[in-house]
């Protein structure tokens, strides 16, 4: 599971991150969430501004404070917020345990990605909340892969 998420990090780098970029991605992500029926909540930051967000019917608040936690962890470790979480459980414990940060702002559960660029680095992040933490994850992944190609 490490390997896999590691890769898809290295392998989602993209040459550019502009606004209009921002609504294409949150655009794709809420077509497929609504071909899903998925009840989820959709946010896409560059630094501290956020450029899309979106509340699909049957998510809530609790969604937006989900992406929160999970987006502060992407901001902390530059890393995906499920392999930031795969990574601890992998070493036998949890974040929770171990990463001595208040879980009330930090949540190590699948769903939050970092934007990478070219030469630049992580500049953003793209989160998505209202299903398992694996599910989240992979509809992010599914919407970067088909953003990026």
């Amino acid at each position: 599971m490490l390997t896999e998420l590691i890769a898809q990090e290295r392998r989602l780098v993209l040459p550019r991150f502009t606004h209009e970029d921002a609504w294409t991605l949150g655009s794709l992500l809420v077509d497929l969430a609504r071909e899903r029926e998925a009840p989820v909540a959709i946010d896409i930051r560059r630094g501290t501004q956020q450029l899309f967000h979106c509340a699909l019917p049957g998510s809530s608040a609790d969604n937006d404070a989900w992406i929160d936690r999970k987006r502060r962890v992407v901001e902390r470790y530059a890393e995906s917020s499920y392999l930031v979480g795969t990574r601890f459980r992998a070493k036998g414990t949890t974040f929770e345990d171990a990463a001595r940060l208040d879980p009330d702002m930090y949540a190590a559960h699948g769903g939050s990605f970092p934007i990478t660029v070219e030469g630049a680095g992580v500049i953003g992040t793209v989160t998505v909340s209202g299903l398992p933490q694996a599910d989240d994850h992979a509809l992010v992944v599914e919407a970067l892969e088909r953003f990026s190609s």
